[in-house]
């Protein structure tokens, strides 16, 4: 998960949502960007 830049774990968690990925999943990233104080609002650069 380290390995990922800000932008890419914000990415990956509005794509997971989208493409309705393993709840499990999801609430891995969750629990990342709420680890590194990211708000995805203002994180999110690319669509």
């Amino acid at each position: 998960m380290e390995l990922l830049s800000d932008e890419m774990l914000v990415d990956t968690y509005y794509a997971a949502i989208q493409f309705k990925l393993e709840p499990d999943f999801i609430r891995m990233l969750a629990i990342e960007m709420k680890r590194r104080r990211l708000n995805p609002e203002t994180v999110r650069i690319t669509a």
